[in-house]
């Protein structure tokens, strides 16, 4: 699983002319879903999510996390952070989950979230959609399930 996590001042997901999911501050996740991924390195990749300390302090210091500030979480689903580029100039996507699997464990990131408490906007699971955000800082983390090292 890889979550790609950009702490923002806004983030919004518009299908068409219609806006499905828009938040203030807080969490922009892209999330991507392999066939090798479940409901335990789901649970794990949340709680590692929903922990990091990522919003500045008074002093200026990375040390307060999203429920410290009240933040929200704009959870997008996007099956190319599994692209592989190493060969030609076309990405291969052969590592991204499968539809169904992936979209059930999408589904279980979202619904666990909410029920730690957190607000949850989210995309719309395999449409064509724009995001738009207005990152903070920027502040852009990479966390990847096989990187991880789990206790």
């Amino acid at each position: 699983m890889r979550l790609l996590i950009q702490r923002v001042n806004q983030a919004s997901v518009t299908i068409g002319n219609e806006c499905v999911g828009s938040i203030k501050k807080g969490f922009l996740v892209l999330v991507g879903i392999a066939d090798s991924d479940s409901e335990a390195i789901a649970d794990r990749m949340i709680r590692k999510m929903t922990s990091l300390r990522i919003f500045e302090d008074a002093e200026g210091k990375t040390n307060l996390g999203l429920r410290e500030v009240e933040g929200s979480l704009l959870l997008v689903s996007q099956f190319t952070l599994y692209a592989d580029c190493r060969r030609g100039n076309r990405p291969s996507f052969t590592k991204a989950g499968e539809p169904a699997k992936a979209k059930s464990l999408f589904d279980h990131i979202c619904q666990s979230c909410r029920q730690l408490g957190f607000t949850v906007e989210t995309g719309r699971f395999g449409e064509e959609m724009k995001v738009d955000l207005q990152n903070d800082g920027p502040f852009t983390v990479w966390l990847d399930s096989e990187e991880l090292a789990y206790k």
